[in-house]
């Protein structure tokens, strides 16, 4: 394991060098405008002309006055410190320091980070275990039945090719329209993106057995559900786990798109109420804290997968 520590670190190293680097051209029309308003020369003089100018031309001409590109206040793209900042202050400071802190309230800060990663994370889990569900019980009736093949499987397909993004706001309407509210739809547009991933897979791992052990069930006069138990489920655990892993992922993405028409709380109405405000750091704070939350839960996946093959008999 400590063998890709170093490549780990060259990696990640050599990102924040391109990040530090990006940030100059992004941020510097607004560390010009700020240098002449400080009394530095720039070039060109006018704020017109320099709207007109391309970044790097601007770069290159005006090196002497780059020096707050670093340390915006509302930068186009903040640096890697300042959203490190963001993060401890969303989520350390304000909950150890904050009025309505941990510390103080006893309970996560509406204005934390953390308190917006758990909301995310029950409509993730909700809408995946929905999603897992309907996704096994589709692919079992799949492999069972040519008709349900025919049928279901286009337009589970077709379902996946409606933007989300477009898609969001009606289900949040529609279920508002009959009065469900809160965590539910949320939930429901999560189980939209992961139960594909979940059919698609356990199609293919219940149909993993070969000719020759279906015969051998057959001798044995085995029944569809021993069939079922006994062999296509075992052998589809693999698959299964694979499949998982992506669902978990789109999951979140799912819980974060539903979160953006609803703006109730959540990483979707941070990052929103980030773009309204110009906190472009809010924003990189939370698709960090997302990208992590994300990283736990593949990882929480994987470490059950490991468990239930080893307790299985399959090798790793």
């Amino acid at each position: 394991m400590t063998r890709f520590i170093p490549p780990l670190v060259g990696v990640l190293l050599a990102l924040f060098a391109l990040w530090y680097i990006a940030v100059v051209p992004m941020n510097v029309q607004d560390t010009l405008t700020r240098a002449e308003r400080a009394g530095v020369t720039v070039t060109p003089p006018s704020a017109v002309e320099r709207r007109d100018t391309g970044a790097l031309a601007l770069v290159f001409g005006n090196t002497h006055a780059l020096g707050e590109s670093w340390s915006l206040d509302r930068p186009r793209l903040p640096a890697p410190h300042q959203v490190v900042a963001e993060l401890y202050k969303s989520t350390v400071d304000e909950e150890l320091n904050g009025r309505r802190g941990l510390a103080r309230s006893g309970s996560l800060s509406t204005r934390g980070l953390l308190h917006h990663a758990l909301i995310t994370l029950n409509a993730t889990a909700l809408g995946f275990l929905i999603g897992t569900g309907l996704g096994i019980l589709l692919a079992v009736g799949i492999v069972h039945s040519r008709v349900m093949e025919m049928s279901v499987m286009p337009w589970a397909i077709v379902s996946q090719t409606i933007p989300i993004v477009a898609l969001a706001p009606m289900i949040i309407v529609v279920l508002y329209s009959v009065g469900v509210q809160g965590l539910l739809p949320k939930a429901v547009i999560s189980a939209y993106l992961s139960f594909f991933p979940v059919v698609v897979g356990m199609v293919k791992g219940l149909r993993s057995p070969d000719s020759m052990q279906m015969d051998l069930m057959t001798t044995y006069s085995a029944s569809t559900r021993d069939r079922l138990m006994k062999l296509r489920l075992p052998a589809s655990t693999p698959y299964l786990f694979a499949s998982l892993k992506i669902a978990i992922a789109a999951s979140l993405v799912g819980a974060i798109v539903g979160e953006l028409p609803v703006q109730k709380g959540g990483l979707g109405a941070r990052m929103l109420a980030g773009s309204y405000y110009g906190q472009t750091a809010q924003i990189w704070a939370a698709l960090i804290m997302a990208a992590a939350l994300a990283a736990v839960l593949v990882w929480a996946i994987g470490a059950a997968e490991r468990a239930t093959l080893k307790r299985m008999g399959m090798a790793q």
